[in-house]
């Protein structure tokens, strides 16, 4: 595994993009992340898109726009897609980054200061710590709420947003663990596995402008109920 850096000139960080019938905001998106002023390595995987999506990435490939494409054979669920670009993925640090522009890529510096400065293994950025937001949906955000307090009982961790899409971990950390969820659960799964290695997590507040369903929210009430059970079979079932 590669040796962590002493600053941050020397640290390249690896943005995972799992994309599903994104070809609106793609362009955009890579546009913003590369306006960040980090050394990153972008890495797009596309979960067998229905859209032009995938096209679109091979084209901001062959424009070096971004690093590296990864085409899902069949649609396998974000879960899937997230495992398959930390596989990829080279540098020191990774993050998630949804394309769906809800997320704003000019706060990753801020979820790495306290992992360069040694103080965390892993960043979670918070929607509810008082950062600026869009004022959407109130069953949303209670189901978020809930989920999270069910989290932090069985981890012993005190988040605020156990279900952002912001997690930022160290490669050395994250990379050795091993995955299975292939849809939501992952923000489940990768909660619980740190929580059980006992990895320093912070957490940052961040801004947040979530999409409506009409604008292609893809995350439902059964996507809730099914967090709920990732609960139990990560934290209580699987102790992997």
């Amino acid at each position: 595994m590669r040796e962590f850096p002493d600053n941050w000139n020397e640290i390249t960080l690896s943005v995972v993009v799992p994309v599903y019938n994104e070809e609106t905001t793609l362009d955009d998106i890579v546009g913003q992340l590369h306006e960040v002023p980090l050394h990153l390595e972008i890495i797009a995987v596309n979960d067998c898109s229905a859209d032009r999506s995938g096209e679109i990435l091979d084209e901001l490939l062959a424009a070096k726009r971004i690093d590296h494409v990864i085409h899902q054979p069949r649609n396998m669920g974000k879960g899937a897609a997230v495992r398959a670009g930390i596989k990829a993925a080279n540098g020191h640090v990774i993050v998630i980054q949804d394309a769906d522009l809800e997320y704003d890529p000019l706060e990753l510096p801020k979820l790495m200061e306290p992992i360069v400065a040694g103080k965390a293994d892993a960043t979670f950025g918070s929607r509810f710590q008082g950062g600026p937001r869009r004022v959407l949906y109130f069953w949303h955000s209670l189901g978020n709420r809930f989920l999270t307090l069910l989290s932090n009982m069985l981890t012993d961790l005190n988040l605020t947003d156990m279900e952002t899409c912001y997690k930022m971990v160290r490669a050395d950390v994250l990379q050795p663990i091993t995955f299975v969820s292939n849809r939501f659960g992952f923000e489940v799964e990768i909660t619980a596995k740190l929580a059980r290695r006992q990895v320093r997590i912070w957490e940052i507040p961040i801004s947040y402008s979530g999409r409506t369903y009409e604008q292609g929210k893809k995350i439902g009430w059964k996507d809730g109920m099914a967090a709920i059970w990732h609960l139990v079979r990560f934290n209580i079932l699987s102790r992997g």
